[in-house]
């Protein structure tokens, strides 16, 4: 479905490919524990409209058949025997590269938890998340050889999706494209990718090649890509300068109100109470952490002390969600309240969904308040 679609229903389409024995990871989970249900659930089930179902959370990895894709435009179905990928514009080098030639070049692989910008933007629309080990060549060597020009300061990444566009009277026909600095294009972590939990990259999900670029939203890793282009200007296309575009009020020491427009780009900070599980008389609460570097992760219950959950440290991937737990001792019965802060190695603290950050805040992309859920306990 187009974007107008994802918006007004919510819903994505359930694809992938099964997940490779080798990859199931490990999970804290305890055998033989029930499932205690939020109170706040979706009003249909997420795997149903594409969505991760935060009930499901049993693994470290996101298999490639709950994995959640949107797509802007169309799902182009690229064929790849014809299929080339181009690197032009502000270049010494131009070339053009094939499949073939790109998984010649040398493999690496990212494990990389992938965010829509807009999950938890609205009630409805809460497990745009995923995380996935992603298989590619880099992309900095690449554009190394290709020798950025002095003048380039932008590179501008564009996919085969495309749709029609009208803006100031023109009716024009564009392809899906997002651009970052040629800094942050560098970056040693963007992939190429073509492979996804060891399975050749699911069309859905951008195949035959997407960018994986991790500390990024889902929005900045172009899928089905078609060219890279380096330029002496900024890119300000539909999905750069006018779309996906936060808003946000501030206000100065001096009591002015000023408005930012800003491109969504780097995650931010955020968590999220995923489930409750009994064993017997003993309570458990599980969740992730993403978007930051995360030294730790916080609980309140019922708006009380802050308790810290222990962390899963059996894998820890740089890019990738954290899994952590708390052990719930004696509640009481009746209906609570779950909330969930994590805090990175730089000691930045997910605000609070109160907070005039998240207040301030007049879009629903970049939404990363802390998230309070609801409990029956019986």
């Amino acid at each position: 479905m187009d974007r107008r679609d994802f918006l007004r229903n919510s819903g994505l389409t359930l694809t992938g490919l099964l997940l490779s024995p080798w990859a199931v990871y490990a999970f804290p989970s305890r055998e033989g524990e029930i499932l205690i249900p939020f109170l706040d659930q979706p009003p249909e089930p997420p795997a149903k409209r594409g969505l991760l179902d935060w009930n499901e959370l049993d693994s470290f990895i996101t298999p490639n058949d709950k994995f959640f894709n949107v797509s802007h435009y169309n799902k182009p179905e690229v064929d790849v025997t014809t299929w080339n990928l181009e690197i032009s514009g502000l270049v010494e080098n131009p070339v053009k590269l094939s499949i073939d030639d790109i998984k010649a070049r040398p493999k690496k692989d990212v494990t990389f938890t992938l965010e829509c910008s807009g999950n938890h933007g609205f009630p409805t629309f809460t497990g745009a998340i995923g995380n996935a080990k992603w298989g590619g060549t880099p992309l900095a060597p690449i554009l190394k050889e290709a020798g950025i020009k002095e003048e380039g300061i932008e590179v501008i990444f564009f996919g085969h999706d495309s749709g029609e566009e009208k803006r100031r009277g023109v009716t024009m026909r564009q392809n899906f494209a997002r651009s970052m600095s040629v800094e942050d294009a560098l970056q040693d972590a963007n992939l190429l990718c073509y492979e996804m939990n060891g399975e050749p990259l699911p069309q859905p999900n951008g195949a035959p090649l997407r960018l994986i670029a991790p500390e990024w939203y889902g929005i900045a890793c172009v899928k089905w890509l078609k060219r890279i282009e380096v330029r002496d200007t900024r890119f300000m296309g539909r999905f750069m300068g006018r779309d996906y575009v936060t808003i946000r009020e501030e206000k100065r020491p001096d009591g002015e109100t000023v408005w930012m427009e800003t491109s969504v780009g780097k995650t931010q900070i955020k968590s999220l109470a995923a489930k409750v599980t009994l064993l017997g008389r003993n309570y458990r609460i599980y969740g992730a952490a993403w978007g930051a570097p995360i030294r730790k992760v916080e609980i309140s219950i019922d708006g009380g002390p802050w308790q810290e959950a222990t962390i899963d440290t059996e894998e820890d991937a740089e890019f990738a969600w954290k899994i952590w737990h708390l052990n719930w001792e004696n509640p009481t019965s009746g209906e609570h309240t779950v909330v969930s802060r994590a805090i990175d190695t730089k000691g930045n603290i997910q605000p609070a969904a109160d907070s005039d950050f998240i207040k301030g805040k007049h879009t629903y992309w970049e939404s990363n308040g802390q998230v309070v859920r609801k409990i029956n306990i019986e």
